[in-house]
């Protein structure tokens, strides 16, 4: 139960700082990317594998079955 929980923490950490930092890289669509420039620029990045990461530590721990 409690590495399921630490699991959980640790997933919402990863996710938060990657979709501050996604949120963060909106400002490049005004500076003159258009949508899919944007995309390809999000999928170079590093915080955009953190964000993912996080998402499937997340679901992980939510979903994994538990021993009895």
């Amino acid at each position: 139960m409690i590495v399921r929980v630490l699991v959980l923490v640790t997933g919402f950490g990863l996710a938060s700082a990657g979709g501050v930092s996604i949120i963060a890289f909106l400002n490049y669509i005004p500076a003159g990317l258009s949508a899919v420039e944007f995309v390809i620029f999000l999928l170079q990045r590093s915080e955009s594998a953190l964000f993912i990461l996080g998402c499937v530590l997340i679901t992980g721990s939510i979903y994994w079955p538990e021993n009895s």
